[in-house]
């Protein structure tokens, strides 16, 4: 019995493509790695199935559980087109802020498009030369995942402060992020403020993690690489991919919690849940300044 999307269990008509496995809400059987166990044939019943027909009995498989067997036909090439976009609409909308004094509103915008249409590109991939999200990102929902994400999360935050507060001691004061010397002396209305505290906090994360921790992880899986690796790969990339060279020490340190919900539960929700969380404080302390709430 195939999956309810087609007649495999990735709904691509290859029995040996797995997807990531599925989120506490999820049915399990649909995602077992063992075929045997995954589907209730006739034999289930009481009736002779392939086997007693003269077919070879289906192999157990012999990979653990919940660890997915890559078969999408994207790979790094995808990752870097994504990123290619994201560097070419980066340019491309570059002239909105090229006055004296842009918008924070115009601001807002050069931070969220470029990232915003390379992630879409990222699921365009997914469509065309995959699975889709769902199965080669690991894009599920799972309450269970979204506990996992905010608890990394906090977890993150607490090691970004401790962290920040070493790098401000040995570096000096004077290092802000990309984003506080973008919007740095800015006012905004309000209202302006909040779209620009949802796009930091929310939109970003969700776009980044479908980027790297989605997008680029399962490319280095599907090198052959363990989990491990496309760990420290990733986390290393998405460091360096800020264009911080003197933050990339505390970027590395943030990416790691990060990391590690994307590694403890084979799914994307929690990463972009922790990553939220991280991007909270200073989501806040944006939103407080561009309102003139704090001195700048």
């Amino acid at each position: 019995m195939g999956s309810p999307e087609g007649g495999s269990p990735t709904g691509t008509g290859r029995p040996d493509a797995r997807p990531y496995p599925p989120g506490s809400d999820q049915p399990a059987t649909r995602y077992s790695p063992d075929p045997l166990l995954a589907h209730s044939g006739p034999q289930a019943h009481g009736n002779p199935g392939p086997a007693a027909c003269g077919s070879p009995p289906a192999r157990p498989d012999s990979r653990p559980p919940g660890r997915p067997q890559r078969r999408h036909r994207w790979g790094l090439g995808a990752f870097v087109l994504a990123e290619l976009v994201f560097l070419g609409v980066s340019a491309l909308v570059a002239p909105l802020v090229a006055g004296e004094n842009p918008s924070a509103v115009a601001l807002g915008v050069v931070v969220a498009v470029p990232t915003v249409l390379a992630a879409t590109v990222a699921l365009l991939i997914t469509r065309w030369r995959g699975d889709g999200p769902k199965a080669d990102l690991g894009l599920v929902w799972s309450w269970r995942d979204l506990e996992i994400g905010l608890a990394f999360g906090v977890a993150g935050l607490v090691l970004t402060l401790v962290a920040t507060a070493v790098f401000v001691a040995t570096v000096g004061p004077d290092v802000t992020s990309a984003v506080g010397d973008l919007f740095g002396g800015r006012r905004a209305e309000p209202a302006a403020a909040v779209l620009i505290l949802l796009i930091v906090v929310l939109v970003v994360p969700v776009c980044e993690e479908i980027l790297y921790r989605g997008l680029l992880w399962g490319a280095v899986e599907k090198l052959g690489a363990g989990r491990w690796v496309a760990f420290g790969l990733v986390t290393v990339i998405f460091s360096l991919a800020h264009f911080e060279i003197t933050r990339v020490p505390l970027l590395l340190v943030i990416s790691i919690p990060l990391g590690l919900a994307r590694l403890y539960t084979g799914r994307l929700l929690a990463s972009i849940v922790a990553h939220q969380v991280n991007n909270l404080l200073p989501g806040i302390a944006l939103y407080l300044m561009l309102t003139g709430a704090v001195p700048v």
